[in-house]
């Protein structure tokens, strides 16, 4: 599958989260679940399932963008998909 996700490396905090580019959420479209650093994506895991108003192929490109951050962070993942969340 085909990430869309790509490091935020703009400097300075962001304070809103509109600010944001898509290219940072797990869900790039519906811009939920920022995988801004490594508690982002624990957090997006955890709350995987409670995303609602997606389909199949969203939560493919989710997965796949957590698992490109989780690497990117040097987080390990037991799952291989997001069925086994």
């Amino acid at each position: 599958m085909q990430t869309t996700w790509m490091p935020h490396t703009q400097e300075g905090e962001i304070h809103d989260r509109a600010d944001l580019p898509e290219s940072v959420f797990a869900f790039p479209v519906q811009r939920r679940e920022p995988l801004t650093d490594a508690a982002h994506v624990r957090n997006a895991l955890a709350r995987f399932d409670q995303v609602e108003g997606v389909t199949d192929a969203d939560r493919d490109l989710a997965f796949a963008n957590i698992k490109k951050a989780a690497a990117h962070y040097g987080l390990d993942l037991r799952e291989s998909s997001w069925r086994e969340l």
